[in-house]
């Protein structure tokens, strides 16, 4: 599925949290979002879900608007993990896949729920509940519940947050195998710019609200005479004035 964001805006009475953003994630590519805390990223993933009605500007599913009658249709066609957005902790990890397979309307649940049990190694403390699992079990659930519905349009705010360095990379393995064998277009906001990097083919810096620069990574690295996208990122953050 193509994503194209169109002069997106958000305000919250007298703050401006996102302010005039615009940019495409071609089909089956993956799109970097960067940014200091603050910058506007989450509510800007928050109105491509549909939780966020936008001030103004538009949000295009392979040409269709999201706001359109059509808005049920392209949302089933999405989904989303977050470290930061905790899953029902009294149901188990099954009770929860399950749920929200039906949630999505998956057809033949059991037989999806063992596949994302198998795919990402959940076997072991299916049963347990949710609230009892460590960080690293959460964020596997967390991404086994992003992809219940097979999705086309896939969100990731900071996926591997707070995870060990074992278990980051075998979320990020993960997701790269998965994108090689099923259609699959991906908004990843990240504050790891070696996942960035590695995961993402091209990324927008946002700042303020605004997006102050976009390209692929060599080339923001570039641009900005930097070696590394690290490096980049903390010159464009600390800078006072717009970059793009």
């Amino acid at each position: 599925m193509k994503l194209i964001v169109k002069n997106l805006s958000k305000n919250f009475k007298s703050t401006i949290a996102v302010d005039n953003i615009s940019f495409e994630i071609d089909k089956n590519s993956t799109l970097g979002l960067l940014g200091p805390n603050g910058c506007g990223k989450t509510t800007s993933i928050g109105m491509m879900l549909g939780l966020i009605t936008p001030t103004k500007g538009e949000i295009l599913i392979n040409g269709i608007n999201l706001n359109s009658e059509n808005r049920i249709k392209l949302l089933s066609l999405m989904n989303f993990a977050s470290p930061y957005i905790e899953l029902p902790k009294k149901l188990t990890v099954k009770q929860n896949l399950e749920v929200y397979a039906r949630l999505y309307g998956v057809k033949e649940i059991k037989k999806r729920v063992e596949e994302m049990v198998e795919d990402l190694n959940l076997k072991k403390f299916l049963e347990k509940k949710t609230g009892e699992l460590s960080s690293g079990q959460k964020n596997r659930v967390a991404l086994a519940k992003s992809l219940i519905n097979k999705p086309k349009l896939l969100f990731l705010d900071e996926p591997t947050a707070s995870l060990d360095p074992d278990v980051g990379d075998f979320v990020r393995e993960y997701i790269e195998k998965y994108k090689k064998k099923n259609e699959l277009t991906v908004l990843l906001a990240s504050h790891n710019m070696r996942e960035v990097e590695r995961l993402c083919n091209k990324v927008i810096m946002m700042k303020q609200g605004k997006i102050v620069d976009s390209g692929t990574c060599d080339q923001l690295i570039k641009k900005h005479g930097r070696q590394s996208l690290e490096d980049t990122f903390l010159k464009i953050a600390r800078s006072k004035n717009e970059l793009k």
